[in-house]
């Protein structure tokens, strides 16, 4: 070993192993990341695995805060862990009911990492009661049954009537929904008769309450569309519509079903196998009805289509009638005999026409004969000076012979005649 100058250490010798540690360390290096980078990284895994992206968790409800701007922010904790949960408004405007803190739940979602604070939570779309979950369970098997079967084939929904006489109802007696349904029908369509069924709609007996009602109400009341109806409530409050029982009895109902269980947002399986679904109880009463207001507008239209019908008709008919009247004038003896009349005058009219031509030439002829008669008339000869001399017997003298003195003659001139004795 050389010797170190004074002041200085020497450095012990380097070996090979050592020298290529070195260097392969100085090959290896990465530049360092960012927090949100890091952050940025976490959250693409968690939402890229699908595990993640679809699931429920079950815990007791913590620290839970609805702030003015709707969202809800909670802590879903048990025994051993604690998560964090964001709801936001648009999803929790949804909810049947109103989480509290203690409450034991079951939370659906997806999980994520808040950049910000640096943290996993989970955001949360829909939240029930825990228990929920086998009751849905049981609530999906019941439906795939069913369906599997038929009874939600829209073939089978039967049409209701447009203008029922009697409308059954199957509720609660004391609820809210009665007195919802009777006001609505009133208001909208006071013609209608309406059968009660009153039966429980909630707790063990209400299956076979239901099923009771709508068998008495086809049995006894023959009603033209049934009202199957409850207010909101949880998943347990609403199962008694979820019977199958009760299914089956909607199906074999005689007359058609309208559902009108909970609220818009709560499916039964009542209200797939009933012939129409309503959103809310009253909702069920305006779809079994016409408006007053629309049944008015409807009988006015009528009223003004017939009375254009009519009119139409009574103006067809009056021209017909018209035409057919013209037709009797035409061929009635009434009008023959003026016909005939019209023709005898003209027949008259031509006979006179021809009968004063003839007279005429008649009278031609006539004045011809008469002028040559006057042109040869004894008188015409006597005009002229000359006298007809006849005896006392009548008969001409037209020879001296004829005569003897002493007889009487007459002597006949133009303007008379005078008695004579022959002398000589």
């Amino acid at each position: 070993m050389a010797n170190s100058a004074p002041g200085f250490s020497v450095a012990p010798p380097l070996n090979s192993a050592y020298t290529n540690h070195m260097n392969q360390m100085s090959l290896m290096q990465t530049s360092s990341w960012s927090v949100a980078q890091v952050t940025a990284y976490l959250k693409d895994l968690l939402e890229s695995d699908h595990n993640l992206a679809d699931l429920w968790v079950q815990g007791e409800i913590s620290n839970f805060s609805r702030p003015s701007s709707g969202h809800l922010y909670f802590t879903l904790k048990d025994a051993k862990a604690s998560l964090k949960c964001v709801m936001w408004r648009s999803a929790a405007q949804r909810l049947r009911f109103n989480p509290r803190d203690g409450e034991a739940v079951e939370v659906h979602g997806s999980l994520s990492v808040y950049e910000v604070g640096g943290q996993y939570q989970l955001y949360a779309d829909l939240i029930r009661p825990l228990g929920e979950g086998a009751l849905y369970q049981e609530f999906l098997r019941l439906k795939a049954q069913l369906e599997f079967e038929g009874l939600f084939d829209p073939e089978r929904k039967r049409p209701l009537p447009l203008w029922p006489r009697r409308i059954g109802i199957v509720t609660s007696p004391t609820g809210a929904a009665l007195r919802d349904m009777l006001n609505t029908l009133r208001r909208r369509y006071p013609l209608v008769d309406v059968i009660l069924a009153p039966t429980a709609v909630q707790g063990e007996a209400a299956p076979s309450g239901i099923v009771s009602a709508l068998q008495s109400l086809n049995l006894v009341a023959n009603p033209d569309v049934i009202l199957l109806a409850r207010g909101g409530g949880s998943i347990e409050d609403l199962w008694a519509f979820n019977d199958e029982g009760v299914a089956r009895a909607i199906a074999a109902s005689q007359a058609p079903v309208i559902s009108g269980v909970g609220h818009e947002t709560d499916f039964t399986i009542a209200d797939f196998v009933a012939d129409l679904r309503a959103p809310t109880p009253t909702a069920a009463a305006e779809l079994a009805t016409p408006d007053r207001t629309d049944l008015w507008e409807a009988l006015n239209d009528q009223n003004q289509r017939l009375t254009r019908a009519v009119l139409g008709q009574i103006g067809a008919q009056r021209w017909q009638l018209n035409e057919l009247h013209s037709r009797l004038q035409r061929h009635t003896p009434l009008t023959r005999i003026q016909t005939d009349r019209q023709r005898l005058d003209e027949l008259a009219h031509r006979a006179g026409l021809a009968l004063s031509h003839q007279l005429k030439l008649e009278k031609s002829q006539l004045s011809g004969l008469q002028r040559r008669l006057t042109a040869l008339s004894p008188l015409a000869i006597l005009q002229r000076g000359y006298a007809v001399v006849t005896q006392a017997d009548g008969s001409l003298v037209r020879r001296v012979s004829q005569i003897q003195p002493g007889d009487s003659l007459d002597i006949r001139v133009s303007d008379g005649q005078f008695k004579t004795r022959v002398e000589g």
